[in-house]
């Protein structure tokens, strides 16, 4: 790559920053009852049901907004022939209307926690402010990429691919910074961070009318003009742009075209996300070890999972009731590891969602990298029902 190309792009790192997918571009900023946070898809363990969670950054709902949830369906990854959505418009906080496809409708009041029933029983769904179950050291990690962005502009060697060659030094400098907040024991930044929840939990079959291997994303949408989407964390706001968390104009504008774009037509940011995925590879100190990276130096090396990552879907094999890894699916079939092939995968409100992203593309593995948290304050369910914890007494009004 082209040092001075590799640099512009890795100059300037925002010291402000926000986790998985809140606060993403210019426009979802200026419409948090628009800006999809987070979503979670996954099994039941009886296999009957298809649990999903979309959580926005608003404290409340919009009726001038579509809220969607999306099912694509399919036999085997990569590939579904079959698309199945449910969406919600809300009148008023008590009041929404859900159609499930052609299949089923629910109307009423969404706020019961036990949850409103589909006239055919087909969903079942529930709508109001809870704890946002994501967790995150964003400080710890925006300290961390100014240390290597620095490194950068000091001489570190850049490969063909784009992976930047720290030294030891540099390397153990950025692992401090990623596992503390300000010298200290990790904090999370989304601590006491509440956000609106559409908490949905609906019949398989009725979703799964191409095939057991499911394709999960979310939207909003306005006047027929999308918003956003969402399906996988730190897609947009930290492999999108010119760097990880960067508030310049050139970056919102490519998040705000991902927004309005579908998976389907997201072939045009695999080159975005390759710059991104060679600097994420770096941080370790090695560069080739990142998952599903070619191990020699060429201008392909990070091909195979930008591609993966630009069909922004979260995958679930519903044909399992065992939900334990996110990314399960992918590292199963694409990374050939046999041992996840019975796992559900997708994304359940209790996984270390933010731990595994960094380990496989820093590392490699499952495991291995961290941020210093593991868990959130307010421990959500992928069991029972709506599954996210209430709000804090205290809870921020962002």
């Amino acid at each position: 790559m082209n040092r001075a190309l590799f640099l512009a792009a890795y100059a300037f790192i925002a010291v402000t920053a926000h986790a998985s997918d809140h606060l993403d571009s210019p426009a979802t900023v200026a419409n948090p009852q628009a800006d999809i946070a987070d979503v979670y898809a996954w099994t039941s363990p009886d296999r009957k049901h298809l649990n999903l969670a979309m959580t926005i950054q608003g404290h409340s709902f919009s009726d001038k907004i579509d809220y969607a949830i999306h099912i694509d369906s399919g036999n085997a990854f990569g590939r579904t022939s079959s698309s199945t959505s449910i969406v919600c418009h809300f009148a008023r906080a008590t009041e929404v209307q859900c159609e499930l496809g052609s299949a089923d409708s629910v109307t009423g009041d969404p706020t019961n926690l036990k949850g409103l029933e589909g006239k055919r029983h087909l969903i079942r769904l529930y709508a109001g402010l809870r704890d946002d179950p994501f967790y995150n050291n964003i400080k710890g990690l925006v300290s961390a990429y100014q240390t290597a962005g620095a490194a950068i502009r000091n001489g570190a060697q850049v490969d063909a691919a784009g992976c930047a060659h720290f030294d030891p030094d540099t390397v153990k400098a950025i692992h401090e910074q990623m596992t503390h907040t300000d010298g200290g024991p990790a904090q999370n930044f989304l601590y006491k961070w509440s956000v609106s929840a559409i908490v949905i939990s609906v019949n398989l079959r009725a979703v799964s009318i191409g095939g057991k291997m499911l394709a999960v994303w979310g939207s909003t949408a306005s006047g027929g003009k999308q918003l956003d989407r969402m399906a996988r964390p730190f897609v947009v706001n930290t492999l999108l742009g010119i760097a990880p968390f960067s508030t310049d104009d050139a970056s919102g504008l490519r998040r705000e075209e991902y927004n309005a774009a579908s998976p389907a037509d997201s072939a045009q940011f695999v080159a975005d996300l390759r710059k991104s995925l060679a600097f994420q590879d770096a941080l370790d100190g090695h560069c080739g070890n990142q998952f599903l990276a070619e191990p020699e130096d060429s201008a392909t090396r990070y091909e195979k999972l930008a591609s993966v990552f630009a069909d922004d879907r979260l995958w679930i094999d519903s044909s399992s009731g065992v939900c334990t890894h996110f990314f399960a699916v992918e590292i199963a079939v694409v990374g050939n590891r046999k041992e996840l092939s019975q796992d559900c995968g997708g994304r359940t409100p209790t996984y270390d969602t933010s731990n595994t992203w960094r380990s496989l593309l820093i590392a490699g593995g499952l495991t291995g990298v961290t941020d210093g948290l593991d868990r959130d304050e307010h421990a959500p369910s992928a069991t029972v029902f709506p599954f996210l914890a209430p709000p804090d007494p205290d809870h921020v009004d962002h």
